[in-house]
């Protein structure tokens, strides 16, 4: 790598720790292609991203960063391991680490707030913002379902009276 790829590098992992939701640093040793290469594809369907990159650079771009805490993190082989949702970066690295004792979790940060191995597991277990969504959604309608069920209730029943008048009429 010259000095403009590394700078360039810098650049874009300085990026990374600064507006990224949550960032996860782990061990990858021992990891084959094919399995990094399944790693990045399950990050990146679930909106993340999975990067290896050398750890003086890593430490040079987190300086100024929220995320400047994490500097320790960087010995050895490490990956990181980020995404704009701050639980799916985490959710995705111990998915793949509970099926592939390579991957050894060493910590990560939210924002200003670095993350041991626990803090990470404990953010993998939330949900995400989709599913958030998704709740606050069914929250919100399920009372507009019942309003709509009682008011529809009394006009049901009327209707079924009328209809055992009428069938009693054409009985007679």
């Amino acid at each position: 790598m010259d000095r403009a790829e590394k700078r360039e590098l810098v650049t874009d992992l300085n990026g990374v720790f600064q507006t990224s939701g949550s960032v996860v640093v782990a061990h990858y040793a021992g990891i084959t292609v094919a399995q990094m290469n399944d790693l990045r594809t399950k990050m990146r369907a679930a909106g993340g991203s999975v990067k290896v990159a050398k750890n003086r650079l890593a430490r040079i771009a987190l300086q100024g960063t929220p995320s400047e805490a994490m500097q320790d993190l960087f010995i050895g082989q490490t990956l990181i391991a980020y995404a704009e949702d701050p639980v799916v970066a985490p959710k995705i690295a111990s998915e793949f680490a509970k099926g592939n004792d390579k991957l050894v979790i060493l910590g990560g940060a939210m924002g200003e707030t670095s993350l041991d191995v626990e803090g990470v597991k404990t953010l993998a277990t939330l949900p995400s913002l989709d599913e958030l969504r998704a709740k606050l959604v069914g929250m919100i309608s399920t009372p507009a379902t019942r309003i709509a069920q009682v008011v529809n209730a009394p006009a049901a029943q009327l209707a079924r009276v009328f209809g055992a008048y009428a069938r009693k009429d054409e009985a007679a």
